[in-house]
């Protein structure tokens, strides 16, 4: 049996209000190709279809497109939700959709019951683990403690109960933080009172752990890996190869794994330097199709530098800024110590533009601060009552 790995869909996510949504329906195109090219007889997602629990319409109807394809492939199509999905609308329906060859799995009362799939070896039994929230299953889990390691600890007995009775190999899909792999900066935390990781003991004994959450690509063990998100949803996902894993069982277990690249729609690019430099560096060329984000080195800091950047990098879409020459003993503190509202404001706006305000903008920062200074003619009753803190 041939099993295609992929997760973090995250269907409807932008990228720093860049739409994705062209993108991420080329991915499920390619996935399409890879099905039936490779010969696949089961995709399985493991987690995060949707970037959100209220998708916009639009990414409800790439899902639906996505899952109506896989349908009337060669594939059998397992789907878990993940912590972003609303595991009710994404489950909805899936009683009835069974039959189509799409098997959503979203409810923790299913864990323990398995897809059952045949090949010429025998039965496989893929058991579709949904995220599981800690603290909504402490209770009717009567779990020992609030955590991600003792929800998957009790799914995965489950689990195991269910093999001990078939002779079967096994799959299992969760949607999780696994010791040993490193995450990026697109993913929400999911930790419980700090505690967020789970041991990759918790799989021994499973011959192919399918798993998402991580926007990269990890192989924990040969049977546990991540195969990451399709596209990249931060710059800090730059050196990242985006796909799926392709695995094939035997008789014996895992017969092999092997990564299929996904298409890379547009590449990452991090450029740092004086914003000079890098509009006349000829060897940048290569970066004016990507997305780009810079840190400026000037001192002071430039005007319109985005508008200026965009004329050679018209895909820029973060600016940071580092100034070289600062003094590291400048702090906050020292520079604001027995100085007047005013002064520091006029300091603010110098070391953020480069040079100093005008007179104009001078003598409207101090009608400001005088307009925000207690009123001595205040109500004294009506300024002793407590304010309420915003929520």
């Amino acid at each position: 049996m041939r099993l295609l790995h992929t997760s973090d869909w995250h269907l409807g996510r932008s990228f720093h209000r860049e739409g994705m949504l062209a993108h991420q329906a080329a991915f499920v195109d390619h996935l399409l190709q890879v099905v039936e090219r490779e010969r696949v007889d089961v995709v399985l997602v493991a987690g995060d279809v949707y970037d959100r629990a209220l998708p916009h319409v639009d990414a409800v109807r790439l899902a639906d497109d996505a899952f109506a394809r896989l349908a009337a492939s060669r594939a059998r199509l397992v789907v878990t939700s993940g912590n972003h999905d609303s595991a009710l609308r994404l489950g909805f329906g899936s009683r009835l959709i069974d039959a189509a060859g799409v098997h959503i799995r979203t409810d923790p009362a299913t864990v323990g019951t398995p897809v059952l799939l045949d090949d010429e070896h025998g039965q496989v039994a893929i058991h579709a683990l949904p995220y599981l929230d800690p603290d909504a299953l402490r209770e009717p889990w009567q779990l020992p403690a609030r955590s991600h390691e003792a929800a998957l600890g009790e799914a995965m007995r489950r689990v195991r109960a269910d093999l001990a009775g078939r002779d079967a190999r096994s799959v299992v899909l969760a949607h999780a933080f696994v010791a040993g792999a490193e995450p990026s900066e697109s993913e929400r935390d999911i930790s419980v009172g700090g505690v967020s990781l789970v041991p990759t003991s918790t799989f021994d004994g499973i011959d192919y752990v399918a798993l998402g959450h991580l926007h990269g690509r990890h192989t924990l063990t040969d049977h546990v890996r991540y195969s990451g998100s399709p596209l990249a949803y931060s710059f800090s996902e730059q050196a990242h190869v985006k796909g799926s894993w392709l695995v094939d069982l035997d008789a014996a277990g895992i017969a092999g794994a092997r990564f299929v690249e996904a298409p890379v729609p547009r590449r990452l690019a991090r450029l740092h330097g004086e914003i000079d430099a890098l509009l006349n560096d000829p060897s940048l060329a290569a970066h004016t199709d990507d997305w780009v984000q810079v840190t400026l080195t000037d001192l002071p800091r430039p005007l319109r530098a985005m508008e200026r950047l965009r004329t050679r990098f018209p895909h820029t879409l973060v600016i940071a800024f580092e100034p070289l020459g600062e003094s590291g003993d400048d702090t906050p503190q020292s520079r604001v110590h027995g100085r007047s509202d005013h002064d520091i404001a006029l300091d603010f706006v110098a070391d953020l533009r480069g040079a100093p305000a005008s007179a104009t903008e001078a003598a409207l920062l101090l009608a400001a601060h005088d307009a925000c200074r207690d009123d001595p003619d205040a109500d004294a009753l009506h300024a002793t009552q407590p304010v309420a803190e915003a929520g």
